[in-house]
């Protein structure tokens, strides 16, 4: 099953990726401030799904990109794709999964402040 995996970036943003069922990342999301921004945006974005373009791109290499957007605001930048039908068959995909795929939260540290001390103890 496809899913939405949130993460924080080193500047303290969040982003989510959504992962095809392969483990492959066929999109990246815009920063958001907070986790919560993040699953309210996506239930939009359900919510809202037939609105959503896929506008589509190819850059000067030939490798083919879309822009996940409801009117002119973007939500997601797909990865860039070597072939077009590999394009075509990663918006399948979204189409396909959007609804149903699960949301993973990776955002927070397991480990939190401890040391390799405090994990490994001490000699």
């Amino acid at each position: 099953m496809s899913a939405f995996v949130i993460s924080l970036k080193d500047n303290g943003k969040y982003k989510y990726t959504f992962e095809h069922r392969r483990g492959k990342t066929l999109m990246t999301s815009v920063e958001y401030s907070s986790v919560e921004a993040i699953h309210s945006n996506i239930e939009f974005l359900r919510t809202n799904f037939s609105s959503l373009n896929f506008i589509k791109f190819k850059t000067p290499s030939g490798k083919h990109y879309f822009r996940l957007a409801i009117d002119k605001k973007i939500f997601a930048n797909s990865r860039r794709f070597n072939t077009e039908l590999r394009f075509e068959k990663a918006m399948e995909e979204i189409k396909s999964n959007f609804a149903n795929a699960e949301i993973l939260d990776l955002s927070f540290d397991i480990f939190g402040d401890l040391s390799a001390e405090d994990i490994f103890g001490s000699d």
